[in-house]
């Protein structure tokens, strides 16, 4: 049984404990709003620049681009994980690991080979630890740096694309719904899709825009621009959907930090009563005795 002075440990231990969780979450609550910030602020750009290739492709008629070939057949697939750096985020991490490597496995049972990139440790030294190799891995990547490395890798896909080096391109993320919700989603990246129907509540495609030059050349320098979005978008949800989950698992930390106060504070008042009831009785029993 644990004694007076254990307990009082106990007690100053859950206490500079809760301080640190609270702390962390104050933190994350500043960056949640920064971060999230960035990630509704661009979605605006993707959903226009979507609404133009649409527009575009549908003017243009019968059109042929690399970034939009699909293979007959394909047998290299191309993954890539976009996790954090740091823990002490609930499953954020985890789920969306867990269900990549369910992603992979459904891949090579339909007989697919299967090459990785992963941005971020905790997905790096998860599927390292799996035997999974990954063809390139990069960690502690902030958010000056999400447009620059979202246009290199967007440049190095659409290079190793075209010379044949993967048929398929898929990037796995979590995407920002709200503060309770981080959704572990899987977009398909290469080759690149798009609706040739007019945009919703736009009219006509055709017969509301002229386009000068062709739109074959527009979408030549529009649909890199579309994968850089596209790429950036991912980096930016999985910032703010990190934050959020550390917020949300740093406040249930601290509230269960003081639920263990409170039982530990009543534990211990109740062990020092019973203690002075104790010393009381022996003091009458002495009393009497003499």
């Amino acid at each position: 049984m644990a004694t007076l002075r254990d307990i009082r440990t106990r007690i100053a231990s859950v206490k500079n404990t809760r301080q640190i969780t609270s702390a962390m979450k104050m933190v994350s609550a500043a960056k949640l709003r920064r971060a999230t910030e960035s990630a509704t602020s661009a979605r605006p750009y993707q959903q226009t620049l979507t609404q133009t290739l649409r527009r575009v492709a549908a003017g243009a008629g019968e059109i042929s681009h690399p970034l939009l070939t699909s293979r007959d057949e394909v047998k290299k697939v191309l993954v890539i994980v976009v996790t954090s750096d740091r823990g002490l985020c609930g499953g954020f991490n985890g789920t969306l690991n867990r269900r990549t490597e369910d992603f992979i496995k459904r891949q090579r049972i339909d007989g697919h080979e299967v090459v990785m990139r992963t941005y971020g440790r905790k997905s790096k030294d998860y599927f390292k630890s799996r035997g999974f190799a990954n063809a390139v891995s990069r960690t502690d990547l902030i958010r000056a740096e999400f447009a620059d490395e979202a246009a290199k890798l967007a440049s190095e896909l659409t290079t190793e694309f075209e010379a044949g080096g993967f048929d398929e391109a898929w990037i796995a993320f979590n995407q920002f719904k709200s503060v309770l919700a981080q959704v572990p989603t899987f977009n398909r990246v290469l080759p690149l899709s798009i609706e040739t129907g007019a945009a919703e509540g736009s009219g006509d495609a055709t017969a509301d825009y002229v386009y000068e030059p062709s739109g074959e050349s527009l979408l030549g320098a529009l649909l890199p621009m579309y994968l850089r979005t596209l790429l950036l978008q991912s980096f930016l949800e999985t910032e703010a959907g990190e934050q959020a989950a550390r917020m949300t698992a740093m406040d249930n930390a601290t509230r269960n930090a003081s639920d263990l106060i409170s039982a530990l504070t009543l534990e211990y008042n109740r062990g020092r009563q019973a203690a002075i009831t104790k010393e009381l009785i022996e003091i009458v029993s002495g009393a009497e005795a003499l």
